[in-house]
């Protein structure tokens, strides 16, 4: 009578993790972006973006909440239109994108606020470092084409960037947003 009891648990946790595992959608990386923001002492703020390449969305049955996603984001074409700056910003100095060419968020808890709204909680492997992360994100949109909008801030210096001349004169919070559209 013991193993039928087994079988049916085991049976019923298996159908749970199929469920909970929804429904996967890529990433389009054509309509979705990240941006950033940081003071800086002669200009007040550099704000930029950089491109979201690539990633997946995993979405609950009946929920347009997330269980998990997973993006992928391109260092090397970073544009804050300054070709002098994106240069120093790619370079050895900050994200030295020919050593490390992506960055890379997973999520490891999602937690949902309200019916249009979560918290994330993540892992960011950005220049070679892997650091937790949380961003707050909201669903905006049409039903027929939903939107998701995450804003964070990420401390670079957890990712060891403060090695460079201009150190004292740039701001060591990073506010970022993403945008992020689904195929």
């Amino acid at each position: 009578m013991r193993i039928p009891v087994i079988a049916f648990a085991l049976f019923f946790a298996l159908a749970s993790v199929t469920r909970a595992d929804g429904d996967s959608h890529a990433i389009d990386a054509a309509k979705s972006k990240a941006a950033f923001s940081v003071p800086h002492v002669f200009v007040e703020r550099v704000t930029g973006t950089v491109p979201i390449v690539g990633g997946t969305v995993v979405l609950a049955p009946d929920s347009e909440i997330p269980v998990s996603l997973t993006a992928e984001l391109d260092p090397s074409k970073i544009s804050s239109g300054d070709h002098d700056r994106d240069a120093a910003l790619t370079g050895p100095d900050f994200f030295d994108a020919k050593a490390d060419p992506s960055w890379t968020f997973t999520s490891t808890k999602i937690t949902p606020v309200s019916a249009t709204s979560f918290g994330i909680d993540g892992t960011l492997t950005m220049h070679g470092v892997t650091v937790p992360e949380h961003l707050d994100a909201t669903i905006r949109g049409a039903a027929a084409h939903r939107t998701y909008h995450a804003v964070g801030h990420i401390d670079r210096k957890a990712f060891h960037m403060s090695v460079t001349r201009l150190d004292p004169v740039i701001g060591n919070i990073v506010d970022v947003t993403l945008d992020i559209d689904l195929k």
